[in-house]
């Protein structure tokens, strides 16, 4: 399932790959777009251009291009939306095929299921057969004589079985039940039978108990026989009992079937009927009742009589085709009356019909009925024969409902069908008699009627038609709503069927669990008695305890002041410390001469031995030997008490050593060794727990021994048994007596010497001892000075490695110290990083903001504000300078942490070199030993001499010991190697599974490993010198052991009966040899599997070893992801994490099996060790113990099989809370959705309203440029009709209409600055209207042109005019003025029309830009909106991926959770068979244990059978031991699939890779273990071939002893006597245990107070840690405070940076604002300069046209000139004549000189110069002079020539000063981008400049217009200006010039004004 579900997974995750590319694909694309879109907008700024024309077409275009996007990201909308609709179809038809196949798989599984019901019925019949087979072997055996073990109590498993066999039968619910309550009753019958047969059985062995006689065995025997005949008889009545089960099934069956057969036909008949009644129907009311002939008569008449009418009606149709012209209006009449009349008589015809389907119906009814009733009758009968069957009954009566709800409606659809029927038939009889009577009637009306009823009858048959198809469809209605009915209550019976074979499964469990709980108590019952005895016995056990405690105490007291006396006697040994090394000298001497001694009395001892027989003075000689012994024993004791003094010598040197090191060391070292002393004492309570350990090894050895002794004895009571057999057979009573006495004396004799030969073995062992410690203490003691030296040396190095190690320690941690600094300010770093960059997007976004303002406003950029940008880049570029040191900064820190790390690595590689060394010191230690050993060897050729034959015994025992020892030794060496090296991997484990982050946490650690490396080694070194002592306190030990032990031997040579014990002796030798090969072919198999396991155990940790590696990888990687994306990656390394711990669990679970399995291998080979060292023999309590650690062992296995449950469960739960959480998240996620769908709903609302806004909108600004339109058309037509009146008046008063205009002009224009302040947004428009007008102006300056020229002409015209008629021009003048005057008033009225359609156009002009800004904003937002959409669509997507994911890891977890669950109900079932098999075994131990008892009394027949019977609990208990390795296999398997199944979650792929891989080495784990155990079981068959063969020997040389039982007799009572010596000597040697012990109890005090010591040191050592990390702690809160400030520093800095920044964009602002206002202005002056160009050209013309004027008027005068001059000559009084006079010359040009002859003449003669005047010569000019006025008169007073200068005096001056640049004429930045503004002087100015008739060019006000002089001042007073002068346009604003130098810049000028 998972493979196919994976393959499906990747299948879908392709499919979806490649369509979600497409999309991502399309997503791409249009974000191109977007991203194209926003650059374009943001460079629009750089591609305006300043020609208005322009930059309206690159609008149009952008514009344009703007609708083709949005055009095409419509169409990628409808694309995407497309795809999505495709891909949804898609993921819906891959759901339906998920779906179909998983239903195929489902039905698959289920037809798997139904198989193997098959098979397992199969099965249980096999088992069956092989029951009967048994049962017929059984019946042989016993009938061949022998008694066959206790049959188990299984016989009725398949009845039980069996009933699986019918689940996947078609059978109904109710069978099963009931077969399910019949097997019960029966395996209930099968339980009493069991426990009648146990009942039995205890009265049996009750009875066994009373009686002795062989009477008993018979009864017993054929009481057995009963037994297994009732047995016998019970299977086959089991047998019985499931056939007539079957044969009752298969009846039930059939009758079953036959009842569903007759129902179905029952239907099927009921459908034919209802079909055929509905074929009459449709065949017509009339041909209905013809169908049913066969059913009534009355049907049939009726039917021959309505055919006959019919025929009547065909003929009559005839007649009425011929007469219906006839009678028509008379049917009109008639019809509404006989309508009715024949509605009545067809709903009579139905009635009737209706009634004859009615007891048809009827009929068939009671059909149904009788059916039904036949049913009920086989129900009950069914009923009766299935009792159990409670669901039958209940079914049964909803049929019969059902039935009748039914049959109910079909009665009424044949009431229904009747009745229409009946209706028919009336009708149809009413037609007959109505035309029976009319035909007696007249014929016309019978015409007429039937016409009439004809025609109804049309209407009414297709009413009938029509009814009768209505009634029809209803029928089938009715059918469908009945079969759906039907359906519905076949449904609820299929379900309440279910429903009550699930309750009474239930109720069967419950019952099952009761009585199972039941027998539960029973047993709890049983055990609780056992329990009891067993407290009794323990409290017994305890009592003696606590008896041998108060010993123990005692003696401790005595040790204690033993121990107070020895430390006195310490101090004065130092003082003889050389003294006793003579005295060890000399003694070394005496020893010599006493084993010489020793030899000599050992070779007059034999001489004694052969001289024993002749002399009866031996217990003399012996006496004298006892006291030589004695002698030596107190010089061995002497010795030993040298020894001893040497020892303590030794020590205390040790003592002073250790304190002059001690002193040398400083107050760091004594920390140390405080440490090193705690694991000291941790070290030496381990070798406790060793010692302890061992000891139960050696007990466990001293079972085996006890086993292999009852085997010994159980085999010589099947001799005697055999034996007395026979001699039952012998003839005589006499003789069988006799023999039986014999063979009684024969045993007895046999235990007698087996008892002595083990005794013998033991002494000669003791002896050896005794003898090899004696050598090892001299030779040892030499040694032990060497190596205490060396020892001292190891230590000095040792102390070094440790100073240098605190020493690197130290640097370490002043580095962690560093690096947690370093960290801390990287993490500071960082903030401000993150700080820094949020500045940084917040001027990016500044940055934007400003770029877009330019972009809206289109000033030229200043030098300034760019130098500013680039000031900020600057700083920009230096914080990303900053940010990548920080970075680089950050990847130091890393590295110096990977160099810690590697330094840590090199200090563990460094502890393990040391390690390595001190496996080299103890490599030396056994060295050494070796060395003590040979010498050992070599003292003993030195008493081989004596015991020749003994020594060969001993030493090849002794080697064969020694091998198993340092075997033994050996493994447990490379077991502590071995589970060192786990617990080093184990740390590694942790390391690796430590995050990132607590790297310093993790130092911290790894420092203190070393410093627990350290103390270790300092323990070791001690733990060495301890070794040294301990060694030579157990070489005094074995050297008095040795002196009893030869004490001993001395004893026993002095015995007659040596040489047949060394007979004796020699062939045991022989059979101990060959069982020693066969042990060393054992142990050789064991050391090869051993190393197997290493190998294996090596494998493994190469493994682990790769995985560390990986995992290394892992975390390097997770670093870097974690510092790509902070984040997302935690959730990941958390799954990481999480995976690496648990294949770390599996590794570790792995490991401790294996660690198990070597622990078992080394018990076994201890065993067997133990087996090749013991003899024969024994007592039966040995067997009743080694039954109950047996029965204990059991317990404890049932304990640990229940604690492993309970584990099982744990995990369950567990996997339940996970499920829990996971549907937390479910529904939380779901919230989330449901929260973002209302959000998402929210925001396509707000989306919809905005569009409808944003349309809203544009059809507002549709309708305002319409309006503009129509307002800039009335604009155009106000222009044409001014130009009109403009062009009127320049031909009558052009000077008039000038000054008009420019004054209202200029007022316009002062008002119109402050509105277009707040239009900065619409100038461009402004801008193309502005052009129009200027292009206006330019026609208008033309027309002016022109009109000048008129002008000129005019005004020589009105010169000639003015001579002729003055009077006419003055009437003329005041004509015109009054039309000048009404001019006005109509200009002034056009005008404020102007200014009111001005301020229209304003107004409008501001809401289109305020449309067009909301249009902006709306755009902007539909943007977002979009982006938005998309981004949510997205998440959307996520999330249903995700939600997807989740719920399908739910379903995975699901079906995860199940098979928990359905493994923990098999593990629960096999626990509750292990128990039950347990209670057996109990059960059968307790027996065993009576048995044991009785046998115990002297019955042997009896004791084979239980040894048999102990032979096969010990088979079944190694089955029980295998099936647990098999379940725990099982166990780990299901655990590794477990935490697969949770890694196949995150990674499918993977797991199924790794899985394979673990999968293939389980199972050549498994085969390996099947390889193990097929050997074990091959070397048990061989141990048993061999045992078996020894057997025979032992029969054999128990039929020659029987021979020499009356020679052993004699010797046993000698014997008997050597071993009472034995027996006392044994006593003594107790006796000095108990003083070993009591030195051992004052030795472990000594141990106490040195803990109590350590115990103290520890605390000081606490506490100057609690003040080391006080301080650290102080140091780390300062060092917080000062980082506190500097941050607090850096925020404050950050503050004033933002308030320069602040002030800095405020000045950038006001930069800006004057840029442009400077860009406004020179923008103004290139204009004027313009203009003054135009003007300057306009100049030169009027100058050349003035110059050529003054050509053509040179030579003329003016005659009004030349008039007034004369008038005014005469005026003048008579002295200012000449001055007259001199003027005109001057103006005639004449010069001075002539003109003073000329008044000189005149002096002399007047009528000269009168001639001269009027005579009118050459030069004379006539000037034209203006007609005095009574306004100037009072000015004749003054000169002429006064008032002409000061009018050129008033002319020439300027009349204002030069204006300053104000503030409120200032342009504002809102008018920033006109760019083409001009400026116009003032009315004042105006009027100055039309005053003056002269023309000149402007040097100091070049804004001023240029002036004619040609033009005449009629009215110089008025205000009227020049046509020049008039203003380019209204909308603009007039500005005052301000001065400026030419080599002013614009800088500065912009830093005079932010100064002011």
């Amino acid at each position: 399932m998972a493979s196919w579900l994976g393959g499906l997974g990747s299948g879908l995750g392709q499919s979806l790959g490649q369509s979600l590319g497409q999309v991502g694909g399309s997503l791409s694309s249009l974000t191109g777009q977007i991203s194209s879109f926003t650059k374009d907008i943001l460079l629009e700024g750089a591609e305006e251009v300043g020609d208005a024309a322009t930059e309206l077409h690159v609008s149009n275009s952008r514009l344009r291009e703007i609708e083709s996007i949005n055009a095409a990201q419509k169409l990628e909308n409808k694309r995407l939306k497309k795809v999505c609709s495709d891909l949804e179809e898609k993921h819906e038809a891959a759901e339906l095929q998920i779906k179909q196949i998983s239903i195929e798989y489902r039905n698959q599984l289920q037809q798997k299921e139904v198989e193997v019901s098959h098979l397992k019925a199969r099965q249980n019949a096999l088992q069956e057969q092989l029951q009967k087979v048994q049962t017929a072997a059984q019946s042989a055996q016993f009938r061949a004589g022998v008694l066959p073990p206790a049959a188990t109590s299984a016989s009725y498993v398949p009845v039980v079985r069996h009933s699986s066999g019918f689940e996947g039968d078609d059978m109904d619910f109710g069978d099963i039940i009931w077969s399910q309550q019949e097997i019960n009753r029966l395996s209930n019958e099968v339980s009493r039978l069991e426990s009648e047969v146990d009942h039995w059985k205890q009265i049996a062995l009750s009875s066994k108990v009373q009686g002795t006689n062989y009477a008993e065995q018979s009864e017993i025997c054929i009481l057995q026989n009963t037994v297994k005949e009732l047995k016998h008889n019970l299977s086959q009545e089991i047998d019985e009992h499931q056939h007539e089960l079957s044969v009752l099934q298969d009846a039930h069956r059939q009758k079953l079937v036959e009842l569903s057969r007759r129902h179905r036909e029952e239907l099927s008949e009921y459908e034919e009927r209802i079909e055929e009644l509905e074929n009459q129907l449709q065949q017509g009311g009339i041909s209905a009742d013809a169908m049913d002939d066969s059913k009534t008569s009355e049907q049939k008449k009726n039917a021959q009589n309505l055919g006959g009418k019919v025929e009547e009606l065909q003929v009559i149709k005839d007649l009425e085709d011929e007469i219906r012209k006839l009678n028509h209006k008379l049917s009109s009449a008639k019809e509404e009356n006989k309508i009715l009349l024949k509605e009545q008589e067809l709903a009579k015809v139905e009635k009737i019909q209706i009634t004859q389907e009615y007891e048809n119906l009827k009929s068939d009814f009671s059909m149904l009925q009788n059916s039904v009733a036949e049913q009920g009758a086989l129900l009950k009968e069914q009923e009766k024969k299935l009792q159990s069957k409670t669901s039958l009954p209940e079914d049964v009566t909803r049929l019969q409902q059902a039935l009748l709800e039914a049959e109910n409606e079909i009665a009424r659809l044949s009431s229904l069908k009747q009745e229409v029927l009946e209706k028919e038939l009336i009708s149809a009889q009413h037609k007959n008699e109505n035309i029976l009577s009319a035909h007696t009637e007249d014929q016309n009306s019978e015409l007429s009627q039937l016409r009439q009823d004809l025609e109804r009858k049309d209407h009414e048959l297709n009413e009938s038609i029509a009814e009768r198809e209505t009634l029809i469809a209803e029928l089938e209605e009715l059918d469908k709503q009945n079969q759906e009915a039907t359906q519905h209550m076949i449904t609820l019976k299929e379900q309440l069927s279910k429903h009550h074979t699930e309750t009474d499964s239930i109720i069967k469990q419950l019952k099952f669990d009761i009585d199972f709980e039941r027998k539960k108590v029973s047993e709890l019952e049983i055990e609780k008695m056992k329990t009891i005895k067993d407290l009794d016995s323990q409290k017994e056990k305890l009592s003696q305890c606590s008896y041998a405690l108060n010993d123990l105490h005692i003696s401790k007291q005595q040790l204690q002041d033993n121990v107070k006396d020895l430390q006195e006697q310490l101090r004065k040994a130092q003082d003889c410390n050389l003294h006793n090394k003579k005295e060890i000298g000399e003694l070394q001497q005496r020893l010599k001469e006493r084993e010489e001694e020793l030899s000599v009395a050992r070779s007059k001892l034999t001489d004694n031995s052969n001289w024993e027989s002749n002399y009866p003075c031996q217990d003399l000689i012996l006496k004298e030997r006892e006291v030589e012994i004695a002698k030596l024993q107190n010089d061995i004791s002497e010795n030993k008490q040298l020894n001893e003094d040497l020892e303590k010598s030794l020590s205390d040197l040790r003592t002073e050593n250790r304190r002059l090191m001690a002193a040398t060391e400083e107050l760091k070292q004594e920390l140390s060794d405080a440490v090193s002393e705690k694991n000291k004492v941790y070290l030496e309570k381990d070798a406790v727990v060793e010692a302890l350990k061992m000891e139960k090894r050696q007990l466990e050895s001293e079972l085996n021994q006890t086993e292999k002794r009852l085997l010994e004895q159980a085999h010589k009571y099947k001799q005697t048994i055999e034996e007395l057999s026979n001699a039952r057979n012998m003839d005589t009573t006499a003789l069988q007596l006799e023999h039986e006495r014999l063979v009684k004396l024969n045993q007895e004799k046999d235990f007698k010497i087996a008892e002595l030969t083990r005794s013998i073995e033991q002494m000669e062992t003791d002896h050896q001892e005794t003898k090899e410690m004696l050598t090892t203490s001299l030779g040892g003691q030499k040694q032990l000075t060497e190596l205490i030296k060396e020892k001292e040396v190891f230590i000095e190095k040792f102390k070094n490695q440790a100073l240098q190690v605190k020493q690197e320690l130290e640097e370490y941690m002043k580095v962690a110290k560093k690096q947690d600094v370093l960290k801390q300010i990287s993490e500071e770093k960082d903030r401000s990083l993150a700080v820094m960059k949020e500045e940084n997007n917040h001027l990016k976004e500044e940055i934007e903001r400003l770029r877009d303002q330019q972009s809206r406003s289109t000033p030229v950029v200043e030098p300034k504000t760019l130098d500013i940008i680039i000031e900020l880049e600057s700083e920009v570029t230096q914080l990303k300078v900053i940010k990548n040191n920080l970075e680089e900064e950050i990847e130091v820190h890393k590295k110096t942490i990977e160099d810690q790390n590697q330094t840590t690595a090199q200090l563990q590689q460094s502890l393990q070199e040391q390690r390595k060394e001190i496996d080299e010191s103890k490599f030396q230690c056994e060295q050494m030993n070796v060395t003590h050993e040979k010498l050992s060897l070599e003292k003993d050729e030195e008493i081989k001499n004596l015991q020749k034959t003994i020594e060969q015994i001993k030493t090849q025992l002794h080697k064969e010991r020694q091998i198993i020892q340092t075997d033994s030794s050996d493994l447990f060496q490379e077991t502590k190697v071995q589970t060192l090296n786990g617990e080093n991997g184990n740390e590694k484990h942790d390391l690796s599974k430590a995050e990132i982050e607590r790297l310093v946490k993790g130092i911290k650690e790894r420092e203190m490993e070393i410093k627990l490396l350290n103390e270790k080694n300092v323990s070791l070194s001690q733990q060495i010198d301890q070794l040294s002592k301990d060694e030579v306190g157990k070489l005094t030990r074995i050297i008095q052991e040795k002196d009893l032990e030869i004490q001993a031997l001395n004893a026993r040579v002095s015995a007659a009966s040596y040489r047949q014990d060394v007979l004796c002796l020699q062939q045991q030798l022989q059979a101990y040899a060959l069982e020693r090969e066969q042990v060393l072919a054992v142990l050789s198999e064991k050391t090869r599997e051993n190393s197997q396991l290493k190998t294996e155990y090596r494998n493994i940790m190469d493994m682990v070893a790769a995985k560390e590696a990986a995992l290394v990888r892992l975390q390097e990687e997770n670093q870097k992801l974690s510092n790509r994306s902070e984040n997302s990656s935690q959730d990941m390394s958390r799954e990481t994490i999480q995976n690496l711990s648990r294949i770390i669990r599996e590794k570790d679970i792995e490991i401790d099996a294996l660690s198990q399995k070597c622990q078992t291998l080394l018990t076994v080979l201890q065993t067997s060790s133990t087996v090749t060292g013991n003899g024969s023999g024994g007592v039966n309590s040995n067997q009743f113990e080694e039954l109950l650690q047996e029965r204990d062992k059991l317990k404890q296995q049932v304990k640990k099989m229940e604690e492993w449950k309970q584990q099982v469960i744990t995990t369950v739960q567990n996997m339940q809370h996970e499920s829990a959480h996971l549907q937390e998240e479910l529904h939380k996620l779901q919230a989330q959705l449901s929260v973002e769908s209302d959000s998402n709903s929210k925001l396509q609302v707000d989306y919809n309203g905005l569009i409808q806004s944003y349309e809203q909108n544009e059809k507002k600004l549709r309708s305002f440029s319409q309006e503009l339109a129509q307002v800039q058309h009335s604009v155009g037509q106000l222009h044409n009709t001014k130009d009109l009146l403009l062009s009127k008046l320049d031909l009558v008063t052009p000077s008039v209409t000038v000054a008009s205009t420019v004054s209202q002009r200029s007022g316009i224009q002062y008002s119109s600055p402050e509105v277009l302040s707040d239009e900065s947004k619409l100038i461009q428009k402004e801008v193309e209207q502005l052009k129009k007008m200027l292009q206006e102006k330019d026609s208008t300056i033309r027309t002016l042109q022109e009109n000048n020229q008129r002008l000129s002409d005019s005004v020589a015209a009105a010169s000639e005019i003015e001579r002729k008629s003055q009077e006419g021009t003055e009437s003329e003048m005041r004509q015109m003025k009054e039309k000048h005057d009404v001019l006005q008033k109509s200009l002034r009225e056009k005008d404020i029309l102007i200014k009111s359609k001005s301020d229209q156009l304003l107004s409008v002009s501001e809401n289109l830009s305020n449309k067009e800004n909301e249009n902006e904003v709306l755009k902007q937002a539909v943007t977002n909106l979009k982006e938005r959409n998309l981004i949510l669509e997205m998440d959307i997507r996520k999330l249903k991926e995700e939600n997807e994911k989740i719920v399908a890891r739910c379903r995975e977890k699901e079906t995860e959770f199940r098979a928990l669950q359905e493994t923990n109900m098999q593990f629960s079932m096999m626990l509750k068979e292990k128990e039950f098999e347990s209670h057996s075994m109990k059960e059968k131990a307790l027996a065993f244990e009576k048995l044991l008892k009785e046998k115990e009394q002297g019955k042997t027949g009896e004791l084979n059978q239980l040894l048999n019977e102990v032979k096969s609990m010990q088979e079944k208990a190694v089955t029980f031991q295998q099936e647990r390795d098999q379940v725990m296999v099982a166990l780990k398997q299901k655990q590794m699939e477990s935490s697969a199944l949770q890694n196949e979650i995150q990674h499918l792929r993977e797991k199924e890779q790794r899985l394979n891989q673990e999968l293939e080495r389980l199972r050549n784990h498994l085969l390996e273990m099947e390889d193990s155990y097929t050997r074990e079981a091959l070397a048990a068959e061989d141990r048993e071939v061999k045992l078996r063969k020894k057997v025979l020997v032992l029969e054999e040389k128990l039929l020659s002893s029987s021979t020499a039982v009356e020679n052993a007799s004699h010797q046993a009572s000698l014997q008997v006597e050597s071993l009472q010596e034995q027996l006392n000597l044994v006593s003594k040697q107790r006796d000095e245990t108990v003083l070993q012990l009591t030195i051992s109890q004052d030795q472990v005090k000594q141990y106490a107070l040195s803990l109590a010591n350590l115990q103290m040191v520890l605390e000081q050592f606490q506490q100057e840690e609690k003040a080391m990390y006080s301080t650290e702690l102080e140091k780390h809160q300062k060092q917080t405070t000062e980082w506190r400030k500097k941050a607090e520093n850096l925020e404050e800095k950050v503050v004033s940076l933002q308030e320069s920044l602040g002030e800095a964009n405020a000045a950038l602002d006001a930069a800006s604002r004057l840029t442009e206002q400077l860009d406004i202005k020179e923008e103004q002056i290139e204009e004027l300069k313009k203009e003054g160009e135009l003007r300057r050209e306009m100049l030169e013309d009027v100058q050349n046209k003035l110059m050529n004027l003054m050509n053509s008027t040179e030579g003329k005068v003016d005659k009004l000139l030349m008039r007034n001059l004369f008038v005014g000559h005469f005026h003048t009084p008579k002295n200012k004549r000449p001055e007259v006079l001199r003027l005109m010359g001057s103006i005639l040009g004449i010069k001075k000189e002539e003109l003073d002859q000329l008044l000189y003449e005149d002096q002399r003669r007047v009528t000269s110069w009168m001639t001269g005047w009027l005579g009118g010569g050459a030069g004379s000019k006539s000037v034209p002079s203006t007609p005095l006025r009574p306004t100037h008169q009072n000015i004749f007073n003054s000169s002429f020539s006064e008032l002409f200068v000061k009018f050129l005096e008033t002319e020439s001056c300027p009349s204002l000063p030069p204006p300053k640049l104000s503030v409120h004429d200032m342009k504002p930045l809102g008018a920033a981008g006109t760019g083409q503004t001009s400026s116009t002087p003032s009315n004042s100015q105006m009027q100055d400049t039309a005053v003056s008739g002269m023309s000149r060019r402007p040097d100091a006000n070049p804004f001023l217009a240029p002036r004619s002089a040609a033009v005449p001042l009629v009215t110089p007073a008025s205000g009227s200006g020049h046509l020049l002068m008039k203003p380019i346009s209204d909308a603009l604003p007039t500005f005052t010039p301000l001065p400026v130098s030419p080599d002013a810049s614009a800088g500065a000028v912009l830093k005079d004004l932010l100064k002011q």
